[in-house]
C-alpha cells in the first residue's frame, strides 16, 4: 500500500548569502524513497536527479527504485569510503567526524551533482539523516545558510522517526546498529559545523581544501540563491 515517502522535504526558503533565500524546487531531501510513495503536491516531483549515499549492500541488483522515473541517478556511497582499520564509531558524532575525515572527495561530488542541475536534486540514504544530514549541512552552509537553520533542518528528522522507523524495516537490507544511531542529536550536526568553522574561510575554504572548485560554488550560487 503506498505511503508519504518519509523525511521528505524541500530545504529552500531559509536565509543565505547576501540576504538572498535559498530557492525552492532545488534541493529535497528525504529516506529511501519507493517507486509507490505518495509526494505532496507542493514538492517539485520527479527530481532532475537522485544522489543515493547508500552503500553496495544496501542497493538490491544496484537498481534505484526511481530508475524509471529520474534520468540521472548517482551513488556516492559515504560509509564505504571510510577506512574499515578504524573500527565502527562509538557514537554519531564520530562518525560524522569519519565521514567528514574519509569521505570529503564523495562530500565533494554531492555538491558538484547539485551545483550542476537546473532542477530539483534529490539527497538521500537510508533514514535521510546522517549520510544526508551531513551533505545537506553542507550545501547549506557553502550557500551562506546560518549555522542555527542549519541545526534546525536537520533535527526536523525527529519529527519523521516513526514513518523512518517503518521505512527501514519494509527495506531490510540494512545492518544491526547501535539504538543511539536512531537518535537524531544535536551534537552530532554540531561536531560537523564546527569543523567547518574551524577552518580559515569556514565550509567554503573546507570545500576548496577537499577537492571542490570555486567554479561549482559560483554555480550553486547562481542556480540556488534568489
Amino acid at each position: 500500500m503506498p505511503t508519504e515517502l518519509p523525511n521528505l522535504r524541500d530545504v529552500g526558503g531559509v536565509l543565505g548569502a547576501g540576504g538572498r533565500r535559498v530557492s525552492q524546487g532545488r534541493l529535497l531531501r528525504s529516506a529511501l524513497p519507493f517507486a509507490d510513495d505518495l509526494v505532496p503536491d507542493e514538492i517539485a516531483w520527479p527530481p532532475s536527479v537522485v544522489i543515493d549515499l547508500r552503500s553496495a549492500p544496501e542497493i538490491e541488483g544496484g537498481r534505484h527504485p526511481l530508475h524509471a522515473r529520474v534520468d540521472r541517478h548517482v551513488n556516492l556511497p559515504l560509509l564505504s569510503a571510510l577506512r574499515p582499520e578504524r573500527g565502527w564509531a562509538e557514537s554519531l558524532p564520530a562518525l560524522y567526524g569519519l565521514v567528514l575525515d574519509d569521505a570529503s572527495h564523495l562530500l565533494v561530488r554531492v555538491v558538484d551533482e547539485i551545483a550542476a542541475v537546473d532542477g530539483p536534486a534529490l539527497v538521500h540514504c537510508a533514514a535521510g539523516k546522517d549520510r544526508t544530514g551531513v551533505s545537506v549541512a553542507l550545501v547549506l552552509r557553502l550557500l551562506g545558510v546560518d549555522r542555527d537553520d542549519v541545526v534546525h533542518d536537520y533535527l526536523l528528522t525527529e519529527r519523521a522517526r516513526e514513518a523512518i522507523d517503518l521505512r527501514l524495516r519494509r527495506d531490510d537490507r540494512h545492518g544491526p546498529v547501535p539504538p543511539s544511531f536512531f537518535d537524531t542529536p544535536t551534537e552530532a550536526i554540531e561536531l560537523v559545523l564546527d569543523r567547518w568553522d574551524a577552518v580559515d574561510g569556514g565550509a567554503q575554504r573546507w570545500f576548496l581544501d577537499s577537492g571542490g572548485s570555486e567554479a561549482t560554488l559560483q554555480r550553486l550560487h547562481d542556480s540556488m540563491l534568489a
